[in-house]
């Protein structure tokens, strides 16, 4: 009996160390870093980074290198506004913390199917209206992606989110080709059917006869009744970051 209770210690021991030993090497080894932070260079136009301006929202204490104001409500467009969408190149998606049998790791999902329209008159940004798929996100894992769709998401439910533009932002001049603009957004984001307000900072760029924008959203799960992404030996933080990267090209 004494050498049956060594032989179950041992197994135990050895799962206990085996176990965070292989979730290393897959973590490390195998399935290797996620993918790198989203940018203004990761549509591989290959244009460098230019003279970097400032757009802030104008209020009583708001200052910047290139003068902005905000409007209250949106106007409407003009005739001879330009619209834009989304190109093929656009990425939006998430990305969480995540500890898996001990181990650190950086839950990355993506998806580049995204529809809907940016309104551009001259000087100012006058609307913007995004339409992401949430069924076509998906991850370097199978089991992760389908917790996502499922229980997390509910994306048979939820399929879409959306991104609505509810301050129009107004530049002091049209920026030159390459030339980096850092601005502050508002906007309405609706996740998993819940809707809330949020302010974050993008940067945008002129890239020939397309504008690319990219930043990052942060998102607190609980304020989008989002289910606690952990489940069994993963356990998540309790929010993550929407990324994105959208390459608008003349509609």
């Amino acid at each position: 009996m004494r050498d049956a209770w060594k032989w179950v210690v041992g197994a135990v021991v050895a799962v206990a160390v085996l176990v965070p030993a292989g979730t290393w090497i897959y973590i490390n080894v195998i399935e290797g870093d996620p993918p790198a932070k989203l940018t203004l260079d990761s549509a591989g136009s290959g244009q460098p980074v230019g003279t970097t301006t400032t757009v802030a929202a104008a209020t009583s204490n708001s200052t910047a290198a290139t003068t902005a104001t905000t409007p209250t409500t949106a106007a409407a467009t003009p005739a001879g506004a330009l619209t834009y969408k989304p190109g093929a190149s656009s990425i939006v998606g998430y990305r969480v913390n995540e500890v898996l049998f001990g181990q650190k790791n950086e839950a990355v999902g993506r998806t580049n199917k995204i529809t809907g329209s940016m309104t551009l008159d001259g000087v100012q940004v006058s609307a913007v209206d995004l339409i992401v798929d949430m069924k076509s996100v998906s991850s370097d894992n199978s089991q992760r992606d389908g917790q996502f769709q499922g229980r997390i998401m509910a994306t048979s439910i939820y399929p879409t989110a959306t991104f609505k533009l509810t301050q129009p932002l107004v530049l002091s001049n049209v920026p030159a080709d390459s030339t980096v603009v850092n601005a502050k957004a508002t906007g309405d984001l609706t996740l998993h059917g819940v809707t809330k307000s949020v302010t974050f900072d993008l940067a945008a760029q002129r890239d020939g006869a397309n504008i690319k924008v990219n930043g990052t959203i942060p998102v607190v799960f609980a304020d989008y009744k989002i289910a606690n992404p952990s489940a069994g030996p993963a356990t998540t933080e309790d929010h993550g970051v929407l990324e994105f990267l959208v390459v608008f090209e003349k509609a």
